[in-house]
């Protein structure tokens, strides 16, 4: 744990005690704060109280004596409806900072490499730390990604901070500065916690703010939204830009050509890696995923040979596509991580015959989108709230059933899977946030796992 101590002696208050609060107010007590906790969960304020700390009036809502306010990011504090917490602060003159904010301040001298995007962020994070430390450099990965900030260990001088960031924590890091800065890409998401397309775009945007030499920016410009960033950045005078792509070759930039990931930020254009022979990185969004890393390996001058070696042992990420057991000509596949429409259709693209398990707390638009890609589809397993919505989007094009639960559709997808002819991959890619059934996509797609295992146990693996 890195402790806070610039806030030694000061009172501070953390709301949420999540993962992320419970570590920051840890952080605060260990640099000497007067730390005061809050959530609106009673069950979660009483099991951090029972660990020593005072409980805030988040009633009354006194500020006063307070030097800051670390606020978990999960928690509305503007849109759709400000949380009455965050209006009382900031009428007292109070910012709202969280637990990233709190590590850059307590770590000044570490570079940092911010990673954001609306999908394939948790990827390019991983595998970026994964380049660095196959390169022998000293680095750590969190934020959004898996470790609370401030858990991580200190680096200080020399040191690199790989951080995802989402758009939500992008509102509450006023202090950061990283020297790369990543923007994958941006379609609609969370748009009622930002008030709309322009709110999110703003809000993705801070990443580059307040940027440190040598400010390499890394952007997809394959969407319409990040090319906009980009183009601005690149006329800004200020910002070293670096463009990615998988649609077409960019000049001064990383991108993928039939499968070949190439690097055309010197003077001659060099091929990295033949992708398709790379495990970890099915379809074009993980090439995107990789272009990204690439980039970013390189502009910190690690070589190509250590970056293709580096990207072929790299493992993939949990929920992200990852293959959980095969049986016989099936395949099944945990993508708990597609939380929206636009995250399944990346995993739709790379398989055929799909038995396809999908619902949960729907986000907005559904699955309209993914139409054209409902010929890939055998049958849809859909459970959760959203399960009558998608029933009625899939009618005449899809056949599909309803379950109570995902147990159920693991086992009826399995089984018809399992006994068609033809190979076919049972695919958990919900387009769905998890909230009404599970935790988070966690909790899902290890259910999702161990349920697999559990009806298909595989062959172990001999060490």
């Amino acid at each position: 744990m890195i402790p806070a101590l610039r806030y030694a002696g000061d009172r501070v208050v953390v709301m949420g005690l999540g993962k992320s609060g419970l570590s920051a107010a840890e952080s605060l007590r260990a640099g000497g704060a007067d730390v005061r906790v809050w959530d609106d969960q009673p069950m979660q304020l009483a099991q951090v109280t029972a660990r020593g700390f005072i409980a805030f009036d988040g009633v009354q809502t006194d500020f006063s004596g307070m030097r800051a306010l670390v606020w978990s990011p999960g928690v509305p504090h503007t849109f759709p409806k400000p949380h009455p917490m965050a209006e009382h602060a900031r009428a007292a003159g109070l910012s709202l900072t969280c637990d990233v904010d709190l590590l850059l301040e307590a770590q000044p001298d570490a570079a940092v490499i911010a990673i954001t995007g609306t999908n394939g962020k948790s990827t390019t994070t991983a595998l970026i730390a994964h380049l660095f430390q196959h390169a022998g450099r000293k680095v750590a990965v969190g934020g959004n990604l898996g470790t609370p900030a401030l858990d991580l260990e200190p680096l200080g001088l020399g040191g690199t901070y790989v951080l995802e960031l989402s758009s939500y924590q992008l509102e509450l890091v006023p202090h950061l500065a990283c020297e790369t800065a990543v923007l994958l890409n941006i379609t609609p998401d969370h748009l009622d916690r930002h008030g709309g397309m322009d709110g999110y775009i703003a809000a993705k945007r801070r990443i580059f703010a307040k940027q440190r030499q040598p400010r390499t920016a890394v952007i997809g410009i394959d969407d319409p939204h990040a090319a906009a960033l980009y183009a601005n950045l690149a006329d800004d005078g200020v910002h070293t830009v670096i463009p990615i792509s998988v649609k077409k070759p960019v000049a001064g930039g990383v991108y993928v050509e039939n499968g070949l990931l190439v690097d055309a930020t010197g003077h001659h254009p060099v091929t990295l890696l033949d992708l398709t022979t790379a495990s970890a990185f099915p379809g074009a969004h993980n090439w995107q995923n990789a272009a990204a890393a690439a980039a970013v390996a390189v502009s910190h001058g690690i070589p190509a040979s250590l970056i293709a070696s580096g990207m072929l042992c790299f493992p993939g990420l949990k929920h992200r596509q990852e293959l959980v057991a095969t049986v016989g000509n099936t395949a099944f596949v945990n993508d708990s991580k597609a939380t929206n429409a636009d995250a399944a259709e990346k995993a739709l693209l790379c398989y055929d015959n799909i038995y396809w398990i999908a619902g949960g707390q729907a986000k907005e638009g559904g699955i309209t989108s993914l139409k054209p890609l409902f010929p890939r589809i055998r049958r849809a397993f859909l459970i959760g709230e959203a399960a009558d919505d998608f029933a009625d989007q899939l009618e005449g094009h899809v056949p599909f059933d309803l379950y109570e639960d995902l147990e159920t559709a693991i086992e009826e997808a399995g089984e018809a899977a399992v006994n068609d002819s033809a190979p076919a991959t049972v695919l958990l890619s919900p387009a769905c946030a998890s909230f009404d059934m599970f935790k988070n996509f966690e909790e899902r797609g290890n259910r999702f796992r161990d349920e697999v295992r559990s009806l298909w146990p595989q062959p172990k693996v001999q060490p």
